[in-house]
């Protein structure tokens, strides 16, 4: 595993709220290896957002903004929603 996707993995493990901590990590260790540049950026950018924020879209608590509404967030959510493994 290239260095960009070790960094990605811990960092998806160490998110501060436990509750994130278990949706990142374990939807990173099931698709980090095969997840393409693009995704990669889009994952990194899902990462930098506020745990609060991004655990009620996943959740669906609250609406999702356009902006974080993409293909790879919607996978994200089917694999905590255990919609897709």
């Amino acid at each position: 595993m290239d260095e960009r996707r070790r960094r990605l993995l811990y960092r998806s493990w160490h998110r501060g709220l436990r509750e994130m901590d278990l949706v990142m990590g374990r939807f990173a260790d099931a698709t980090i290896a095969d997840l393409t540049n693009e995704e990669l950026a889009e994952f990194e950018a899902l990462s930098e957002l506020p745990d609060p924020d991004l655990y009620a879209w996943v959740c669906g608590e609250i609406p999702v903004p356009r902006e974080v509404d993409t293909a790879l967030f919607r996978k994200l959510r089917a694999f905590h929603r255990g919609e897709a493994r």
